[in-house]
């Protein structure tokens, strides 16, 4: 398909000629200035964006063809000092003429990236639970609960090393009708340069043996660096009500528990780990160790250590894991924590089939089985929404996606609590929708 130049250019006069007040000197003796794109001709040919012939005339109404104008629109892209005016009209040329771009070897992607300085990804999530606890008496505890979740994370681009990143979650329940705020859950700066990315702020906690031991959020930086062999050092501090939100049936973390198990408020913690994580595309084995420490007024219970003194958690772990290709993976995952006298130690093994990745591709699916035992004070913030920190038993999984980006989920655990034998169970369902 052909075009001619002028017809080209009315683009450039709906989007930034209207704004151009003074145009450059006409350097083409072909276009007068009383011609309607004088302006445009002028301004463009002043940027750069056009040369026109060696006669010093500019042609118009010749039919030149896509890749000449891509040619244009390029020299334009390799500009940094143009006018808002200029830009909007630059990126509306790059969009019409992309494939032309790509295949002049102009990344058109990098130009988007410029263009749309800030990206907005997220996912809406209806989860429903049932989880059972059997009581000394024979008794049984239930719990249903019917929940949404709306995520909204923005990123923008600072410049070609940083951006920076948030996570807004607004939470409800849906047999109550209740809405909660809008909250600001996570917020960071990140570096990435090659073999090294630095994050700073409230930020991701998911450690490497599967989020075992944390996946949660934590203040402060994490600093990565290594290709295949990864090292990460992190230093922050965690707030202390998420070390005791999980606890309060058992109450072995977190003196601050009302006489109904509720939490009250937590002592936050300061918080230091590393990680050494080994996985590349030309290795099917992957496996790494972990170590954090925590100090926190909260560890100081009878239940966590005898003596009701030790303010401290010293957390060792390691994992492991098989692929034995791209359907099948076989993987496991240990902690201990030297410093509690009670469910001081958690561990997991874990199959998993399948080809479902966040509901990206239509018809992917896949499912898991798994034993779990979580000792609550070495699996202090686990990832799991079967198995129920202080709880053993085994767990099962499937994941199917019904469209592209809508997935559903479905949990079931079935087990004993560590503090006392007795039953535990949870099932668990989600409707996930990604954008």
């Amino acid at each position: 398909m052909k075009k001619t130049l002028v017809s080209a250019l009315t683009t450039a006069l709906v989007v930034g000629a209207a704004s151009t007040t003074f145009a450059a000197s006409n350097p083409f003796s072909d276009v007068p200035a009383d011609h309607w794109a004088y302006d445009a001709v002028s301004q463009l040919a002043a940027d750069g964006v056009i040369e026109g012939y060696g006669d010093s005339t500019f042609q118009g109404n010749k039919n030149i063809t896509r890749y000449e104008m891509a040619q244009m629109v390029a020299k334009a892209m390799a500009k940094t000092d143009v006018s808002a005016a200029d830009k909007a009209m630059i990126d509306k040329l790059a969009a019409e003429f992309a494939d032309e771009l790509n295949n002049l070897g102009v990344r058109v992607a990098n130009l988007e990236k410029h263009a749309d300085n800030v990206k907005f990804t997220g996912k809406l999530e209806y989860t429903y639970t049932s989880t059972r606890f059997e009581n000394e008496d024979g008794s049984t505890d239930k719990d249903n609960n019917d929940g949404y979740v709306f995520r909204l994370e923005p990123t923008a681009e600072v410049n070609d090393h940083w951006d920076v990143h948030a996570r807004l979650d607004g939470e409800g329940n849906m047999e109550k009708d209740t809405t909660d705020n809008v909250a600001l859950k996570r917020a960071w700066a990140q570096g990435n340069y090659k073999n090294f990315a630095v994050k700073l702020g409230k930020q991701e906690l998911y450690t490497n043996e599967h989020g075992l031991v944390f996946d949660e959020t934590f203040s402060g930086a994490n600093v990565t660096f290594g290709k295949d062999f990864k090292t990460t050092l992190l230093a922050g501090r965690i707030n202390g009500d998420l070390l005791t939100s999980d606890h309060a049936r058992y109450a072995s973390i977190g003196a601050s528990i009302d006489k109904d198990g509720n939490v009250v408020s937590g002592d936050n913690a300061n918080f230091q780990g590393i990680n050494l994580q080994y996985d590349s595309a030309a290795s099917k084995l992957y496996g790494g160790l972990g170590y954090y420490h925590l100090s926190s007024d909260d560890f100081m219970t009878k239940a966590y250590a005898d003596s009701g003194k030790e303010d401290t958690a010293n957390i060792w772990s390691a994992n492991l894991g098989y692929k034995f290709d791209a359907k099948n993976t076989l993987w496991g995952s240990y902690a201990n924590n030297t410093k509690a006298d009670s469910q001081d130690h958690a561990w997991q093994v874990q199959y998993d089939y399948g080809t479902y990745q966040d509901a990206a591709n239509k018809g992917s699916w896949g499912w898991y089985g798994a034993y779990r035992y979580l000792g609550e004070n070495a699996s202090l913030c686990g990832t799991y929404d079967g198995v129920q920190q202080g709880t053993k038993g085994w767990e099962i999984g499937a994941q199917y996606a019904i469209f592209k980006n809508v997935g559903i989920l479905a949990k079931y655990f079935d087990g004993e609590q560590l503090d006392n034998g007795k039953d535990a169970s949870k099932l668990f369902g989600r409707v996930e929708f990604f954008f």
